[in-house]
């Protein structure tokens, strides 16, 4: 059985074309998580709203708790790991990963970040030994078979690969960077342009955006884990 993280980060509420003012970028992941839905009826749903309900920022207590062995921490370190742990849960739960991620002044809004900053933890979705040849860090998460799909909108036009203004563009670069140190390094992504322009440029790329993401709730599979080898 399959599990689907949906994850918000848009500070609107709502969608874009059900509610004025909405978010486009709950438009692509409510027709996404629906769809995939549809078409795979057994699946379990974890819901994360980060865009309503940010997760805390990174203190320098909570650097302290992450970096202290487990079985060192102290009661305030495991209270204060507590929401990262619950976050870094249903990643490891997920097989298929679903965000939704608007532009804000070029990269993703402080909230996603917040997001990505709780679940980059060392000892649970990346290896640190300063004693290790090579690189001293690795992915845990590698070989899982995650699949991450990145719902964006942007207000101007030009951000994709090649186009006029991609230099500017640090929203998908920068999720593709941090999951990928985990180890998801299969990424989709779709994004609604000509927001600031509200005319018809804007509705054809919602149109186009749609199409993607039907196609994409069509094609997107969890990949099978790769073998680990070794006695079990």
């Amino acid at each position: 059985m399959t599990t689907l993280l949906h994850i918000d980060a848009s500070a609107r509420s709502g969608a874009s074309g059900a509610q004025p003012h909405g978010s486009h970028t709950r438009r692509l992941t409510q027709r996404f998580v629906e769809q995939w839905l549809a078409l795979h009826p057994g699946t379990t749903l974890i819901r994360r709203d980060v865009g309503a309900q940010p997760p805390a920022p990174v203190s320098g207590q909570w650097i302290h708790a992450a970096f202290t062995p487990q079985a060192r921490r102290e009661a305030w370190m495991h209270e204060t790991l507590a929401q990262s742990d619950e976050l870094v849960d249903e990643l490891l739960a997920a097989d298929v990963i679903v965000a939704g991620v608007p532009m804000y002044n070029f990269g993703p809004p402080a909230q996603f970040k917040a997001y990505i900053d709780n679940i980059v933890r060392v000892g649970r979705t990346f290896g640190f030994d300063r004693q290790r040849a090579g690189d001293p860090y690795w992915p845990l998460l590698a070989g899982q078979g995650k699949q991450l799909v990145v719902l964006s909108s942007r207000g101007d036009h030009g951000y994709g690969p090649g186009e006029r203004i991609a230099h500017l563009n640090h929203v998908e670069a920068s999720i593709r960077t941090a999951f990928a140190y985990m180890g998801i390094t299969d990424m989709h992504g779709v994004a609604i342009e000509y927001d600031e322009f509200g005319d018809q440029r804007l509705a054809d790329s919602i149109a186009r955006a749609e199409a993607e993401v039907d196609e994409l709730s069509r094609s997107v599979r969890p990949r099978e884990p790769a073998p680990r080898h070794g006695i079990c």
